[in-house]
């Protein structure tokens, strides 16, 4: 899973913490960097170099919308489905997406390159509708140009 070294570096950084579950969200992320998502595996490790129980890694991966606790595409689109992107068609561009793509939320494409996600707010209303590829932002969306994210982001 990790490396010894950066087992060692990930201890010492929980060492220096006065309450080592300051550090579970770092960790959960990390294992997601170096796996593509938090498997029960590395949610265990997660727990053991914090010394605490794996109940509590759990309660935070299943809190936090971008810890994944299953594979997911190299890439996650996640579609903002707040207020303001909603009203200003976000709707229809999710059917449009979920079309294009030849899944629906959640699913992940055959060829592995995305999955679909809502997100509550991604916090871009001075450009909604909007969606993230990743950590990439895409707003003021049409048909067209998600079809151009699409194949860019592809690629």
């Amino acid at each position: 899973m990790f490396s010894d070294e950066r087992m060692k570096k990930l201890r010492e950084y929980v060492a220096s913490l006065e309450h080592p579950e300051e550090a579970l969200v770092d960790l959960m992320h990390e294992a997601q960097e170096a796996y593509g998502y938090l498997s029960d595996e590395a949610a265990e490790k997660v727990a053991e170099i914090a010394n605490v129980p794996v109940i509590k890694v759990d309660e935070l991966a299943t809190f936090y919308s971008l810890i994944f606790r299953r594979p997911v595409g190299r890439k996650v689109i996640f579609v903002c489905d707040s207020i303001s992107c909603w009203v200003m068609g976000m709707e229809n561009l999710f059917e449009h997406l979920k079309d294009r793509l030849g899944i629906d939320i959640g699913g992940t494409t055959s060829d592995g390159a995305f999955t679909l996600l809502p997100i509550c707010c991604i916090g871009a209303c001075h450009v909604a509708p909007a969606m993230m590829v990743g950590e990439k932002l895409y707003g003021n969306l049409t048909p067209e140009k998600i079809d151009e994210i699409l194949e860019k982001e592809r690629a």
